[in-house]
């Protein structure tokens, strides 16, 4: 049973959010995942934009990545027990984070569709309320907080980053990049090629950490 303070008024939306692309490629959560990304964006940018009257755009922005990105979506997902009812068919190891990030932005539009958008945004608050207000200081972005530790130990030197080939299926293509530097590499995957940055930045930043 998920543990989401909402009952639907059609339940078939429910279950089409809990359908990964591999298990049905003609009905699966896709579209939905489309909107409820949408949903949560603003409806997060709306929550910092009033819990953090003093901060600048880019610090709510870095507030906003963190907020909304695969790992925070994976954590909510999973304690809502969303993890324990999507339909999947083969998934690659480590795939298994996005597969419920994808799953939990999917729930959302599906909520957005049966309740409207005040409902879904009251869902919103309520699950990410305390995750943003558990950063007292807007936290940098992995590909800042990366770059100042390689200057930092290696005074000049910048990370490398390499584009490598999409994979995924043409109409949704899933981004890779690799990132060097330090003498350790680290890879990321992302919808995006920023967000597959920032993903292989946060890798290589836990190789480095000491």
């Amino acid at each position: 049973m998920i543990k989401l303070n909402y009952t639907f008024n059609n339940p078939k939306l429910l279950e089409l959010a809990l359908t990964q692309s591999g298990a049905d490629s003609a009905h699966n959560n896709e579209r939905l995942e489309f909107i409820g990304d949408r949903v949560l964006g603003l409806s997060v940018a709306a929550l910092l934009y009033e819990m953090f009257p003093k901060e600048n755009e880019g610090e709510l922005a870095r507030r906003h990545a963190m907020l909304v990105s695969t790992e925070t979506l994976a954590q909510i997902a999973i304690k809502l027990g969303i993890d324990k009812h999507v339909r999947h068919g083969h998934m690659t190891a480590g795939r298994s984070q996005h597969m419920y990030a994808d799953a939990m932005e999917a729930v959302l539009g599906a909520v957005f569709l049966d309740g409207g958008f005040d409902v879904a945004r009251d869902i919103i608050v309520d699950l990410w309320r305390d995750l943003a207000a558990a950063d007292i200081q807007a936290p940098k972005d992995a590909k800042t907080a990366l770059q100042e530790l390689v200057q930092k130990v290696a005074s000049g030197a910048l990370p490398v980053y390499e584009y490598l080939e999409p994979t995924g299926a043409p109409h949704k293509p899933v981004f890779n990049v690799r990132v060097s530097a330090l003498g350790h590499t680290a890879t990321g995957s992302g919808a995006s090629k920023k967000a597959a940055s920032i993903s292989a930045a946060e890798e290589l930043l836990k190789i480095l950490a000491f």
